[in-house]
């Protein structure tokens, strides 16, 4: 009889696939953006900067507490239901910003999960017209949510990285 239980247990283990991973260490976007450290850094750290190549509405108070605010839906304004509020939380002028998100748009699908994740931007020269840009994602926990968040901003931080590149990449013509 034991035998049979424990050829149960292995068959329904066997079923049941090997045991996810809950993956809680950081998530990192990085690349070359073609274009010098301060006008990179400029497109971070300033409205006219954001508004630029990432969001139609965007500000940004930079000092420690302030506020980078952005709304990606043309329709509405700053303020308005979709405008993300990320705190700033550190920065270095022209080499790191670091922010966490302190109020969401309505419709965001991990509103439980987001108080314990950051971010932190780093900005560094990788020549004259070239800079390093390294975007990590921090603060990821166990639970299901915070995995599906981790997901949504692994590929959300490249394409993030990509939107930069394309906006400094060189025209032809």
């Amino acid at each position: 009889m034991k035998s049979r239980s424990s050829a149960v247990l292995v068959m329904l283990l066997a079923c049941a696939g090997p045991a996810r991973a809950q993956e809680t260490g950081p998530i990192v976007a990085e690349g070359v953006v073609e274009a010098p450290a301060e006008a990179v850094w400029n497109a971070w750290a300033t409205g006219e900067g954001l508004r630029s190549w990432l969001a139609p509405h965007a500000d940004i108070d930079l000092r420690i507490g302030g506020l980078m605010r952005t709304n990606y839906d043309a329709q509405d304004v700053l303020g308005g239901p979709g405008t993300i509020h990320n705190e700033i939380l550190s920065f270095e002028p022209g080499r790191m910003l670091s922010i966490r998100v302190v109020r969401f748009p309505e419709r965001f699908p991990f509103p439980l999960a987001v108080g314990s994740m950051w971010t932190v931007i780093y900005f560094e020269p990788a020549g004259p017209d070239r800079t390093q840009l390294r975007i990590v994602g921090l603060g990821f926990q166990p639970d299901e949510q915070s995995q599906q968040m981790r997901a949504f901003f692994e590929r959300g931080n490249l394409q993030t990285l990509q939107a930069l590149q394309r906006h400094f990449a060189p025209r032809s013509g």
